[in-house]
């Protein structure tokens, strides 16, 4: 039998801040009110925002392609459309990115829908929620600070209305990327400077919230009805890292038809596989979505925090090269 190593790659430490930390989550929802629920990991949709990579399985018995989760945003948003009740999910995700620092193909997701809550409001959640678990590493209270202000704060320019010249400029000169290789979309450039340079200098001793992002960038965000070029999105940084990504949730049918249909035409072209549109999801909002806001919250990447670790595999029983 070939000798390979069988050992967790995180410690009994780390197992045991896992445990604590769930329970604290639990309790954390539990004082709310907000009732803790199940759904599938495999679907026989998938998203289609192409930023996401599905991982894909066959199950040969019934003939069918089935997709595991890269979150459970949509049967989720399906309970809610049906009960109308505060939600919130504690689950395995996957996603088919590199292996690396922040990232592990199967990783721990922390959900909520909170009913009658803006992202505004949300955000306050969130940051109860985060300072709850990361306490002893806070230096000061959370600030939040819009999309275009985190661009101007770090990069001196306008992410909206900077020609594209110039953002490809940035890039080639502070990231070395080559010019061929960026592209004439705006959104995919904006994404390399967000992830690369502006996101890796937010939270600094406190919790950083940016929000209102991009309106092509929305997701399923709802707009912003005082200025429909930015949606009602948010993410949370801490120490350079992202923990969350919160949406008011859009709840037109139509419009998120059409947007699913705009990124399977980006996905032709890009020549990405085309998953099948979760027509269940689509019918749940023509039923009636409540006015809701959402987010997910990346539990690996909170323990990393908390435990001043390097690498999710730290913070994991077993990643996916030892799984």
């Amino acid at each position: 039998m070939t000798e390979l190593n069988w050992r967790p790659s995180a410690s009994r430490d780390m197992l045991l801040l896992r445990a604590d930390f769930l329970k604290k989550i639990r309790d954390f929802f539990c004082e709310r009110n907000v009732s803790e629920v199940e759904t599938p990991i495999l679907s026989q949709a998938a998203v289609t925002d192409i930023q996401l990579k599905s991982l894909r399985t066959r199950i040969t018995g019934q003939s069918i392609d089935a997709y595991l989760q890269t979150s459970p945003e949509y049967p989720m948003k399906r309970l809610l459309a049906a009960h109308q009740l505060d939600i919130y999910q504690i689950c395995k995700a996957f996603r088919d990115d590199e292996v690396s620092r922040f990232h592990n193909p199967e990783f721990t997701i922390i959900e909520w829908y909170r009913l009658g809550f803006d992202h505004h409001a949300l955000m306050d959640e969130v940051e109860e929620l985060l300072t709850l678990l990361l306490a002893h590493k806070l230096g000061e209270t959370a600030e939040r600070i819009t999309y275009s202000q985190a661009f101007q704060r770090t990069l001196h320019v306008d992410p909206l209305q900077a020609p594209l010249s110039a953002l490809h400029t940035i890039a080639i000169e502070r990231l070395g990327a080559n010019s061929s290789s960026l592209g004439t979309e705006r959104d995919t450039v904006l994404d390399l400077l967000m992830g690369a340079l502006v996101g890796p200098t937010l939270g600094n001793r406190r919790i950083t919230f940016v929000h209102s992002y991009p309106a092509s960038q929305a997701a399923l965000a709802r707009l912003l009805p005082t200025d429909t070029r930015f949606a009602a999105r948010f993410e949370a940084y801490f120490c350079g890292v992202e923990l969350c990504n919160g949406f008011h949730e859009l709840s037109d049918p139509k419009e998120q038809a059409a947007r699913f249909e705009q990124d399977l035409v980006e996905r032709r072209r890009y020549g990405l596989h085309e998953p099948p549109l979760d027509a269940r999801m689509l019918n749940a909002l023509q039923a009636g979505l409540p006015d809701t806001a959402g987010v997910a919250v990346g539990l690996d990447r909170i323990l990393m925090l908390a435990a001043g670790k390097e690498h999710i595999s730290e913070v994991l029983n077993f990643a996916i090269d030892n799984a």
